[in-house]
Formats: C-alpha cells, structure tokens, sequence
C-alpha cells in the first residue's frame, strides 16, 4: 500500500457525519459511501473528506 492509499481499517472509526452511520469504501472511485445519507465523501491523497459540502449526492 503506497502512502497515498486510502487504509480500509479506517472504516471502524469513521462515521457519516450527517446521520452517524456507517460508511462504505468504494476503492475504484476513492469515496466513503453513506447509504442512509446518500452521500459519497471523497478521499484525496488517502485521506477521507468528511464534509458535506465536499460530498457528492448518489442517485
């Protein structure tokens, strides 16, 4: 894993910070997944984006 991957164990401490749900890792776009908020958080040089305003809305 290079430095700028994003590392999945993160996932156990990172929540949604809108509705504080779980989130999941979608590796071929590097974004955080929040099904309940539908909502996709970027993740830019391996580090996660968790603001809503940086998120994108899912369809």
């Amino acid at each position: 894993m290079s430095d700028t991957e994003f590392d999945p164990k993160m996932l156990e401490a990172l929540v949604c910070p809108l509705t504080h749900a779980g989130l999941d890792f979608d590796p071929e776009n590097q974004e955080l997944i929040s099904k309940p908020a539908m909502l996709a958080f970027p993740v830019r040089d391996g580090i996660p984006v968790m603001l809503v305003d940086e998120a994108r809305a899912l369809d």
